[in-house]
């Protein structure tokens, strides 16, 4: 079940989920435990995950008071929504727009575009 539609996650709420997607269900402490120093304060934390359970990012299990909580949106379906919004926003709908730029400023090699070329074709013949 993922949050319909889906909306968007501040800095902190993102640093959370890749918590969440990397080790799976986490009780708060644990989630603090691995994010980056200075170390939140447990109830910021806490707070914070209970956002994402209201946005329908996260859910939990109840083991008396605490909880131990788990992703419903996985980490490949918010990089698709969020990618599509940066092409949609930043290059007018365009993928290819968006490959251009990347061209432009050196990111993408030769060897890069191969690749992605492969890919493409590749995905068309299944």
């Amino acid at each position: 079940m993922s949050a319909s539609p889906l909306k968007t996650l501040t800095k902190a709420e993102e640093q959370i989920m890749q918590v969440l997607w990397q080790k799976g269900p986490c009780f708060v402490k644990e989630v603090i435990d691995e994010l980056p120093g200075p170390k939140p304060h447990y109830n910021t934390i806490s707070t914070l995950v209970k956002i994402l359970v209201e946005k329908g990012f996260v859910d939990f299990k109840a083991y008396g008071k605490s909880h131990q909580y788990y992703p419903l949106v996985s980490k490949e379906e918010y990089s698709r929504k969020t990618v599509k919004q940066l092409v949609k926003g930043y290059f007018e709908g365009s993928y290819s727009n968006m490959i251009s730029f990347f061209v432009k400023e050196k990111d993408l090699s030769v060897n890069d575009l191969e690749k992605l070329l492969k890919q493409i074709k590749d995905a068309q013949n299944k």
